[in-house]
């Protein structure tokens, strides 16, 4: 969180956030992969046809991934992501006001951030438009999911604990953080 806090001081900007964006990742376009020999904490999501983990990404307006977690495909995102809540409230950030998502986390998750004084708006594209659309609010997290699939040990899941899978989605931000300031500081 340091790193995020001092990527964001450079830009001339609070070091805690005020809005952050949740969305998840399982198996599909995107994928991640579980390898077959794992059997712990794996589900099947029957709407994406998933056999394996998700994983819950609540990134900043830059896509700093601020808090993360991982489990079986089969929860749902809203109660897979209550987990999350924990994480931001951990850091005392005073300032988060808002949180944006899809309509999978417009139940348990909004009214347990609702709880906490946190705002939740659903962000998605208007039902008369048809095919992708992306939405404004909620594409920087879909970015985010990119940016760590670029990084070989996350693209495939071989992590035994769900913490061993969390820690490399942190250590995927570090470096992309730190790639970020230096690239900053050398221009």
């Amino acid at each position: 969180m340091a790193l995020n806090q001092a990527d964001r001081q450079r830009e001339g900007r609070d070091p805690t956030p005020s809005v952050l964006c949740i969305d998840s990742q399982s198996r599909s376009a995107d994928a991640v992969k579980l390898a077959p020999f794992i059997h712990e904490f794996r589900g099947l999501d029957a709407h994406k046809r998933v056999n394996g983990r998700k994983r819950q990404l609540l990134v900043d307006t830059q896509g700093r991934l601020w808090a993360a977690d991982v489990h079986a495909a089969n929860a749902g995102d809203g109660p897979g992501a209550l987990r999350v809540i924990g994480d931001i409230l951990w850091g005392a950030n005073e300032r988060l006001e808002k949180v944006y998502g899809d309509q999978a986390y417009n139940g348990v998750f909004k009214e347990a951030l609702e709880a906490w004084g946190i705002d939740f708006e659903k962000a998605s594209r208007a039902e008369s438009q048809q095919g992708f659309v992306p939405v404004a609010k909620r594409w920087v997290v879909e970015r985010s999911i990119a940016w760590i699939n670029f990084f070989r040990r996350i693209v495939k899941d071989y992590e035994y604990t769900l913490s061993s899978s969390i820690n490399w989605l942190y250590l995927a931000n570090i470096q992309l953080m730190l790639q970020q300031i230096h690239s900053k500081s050398a221009t």
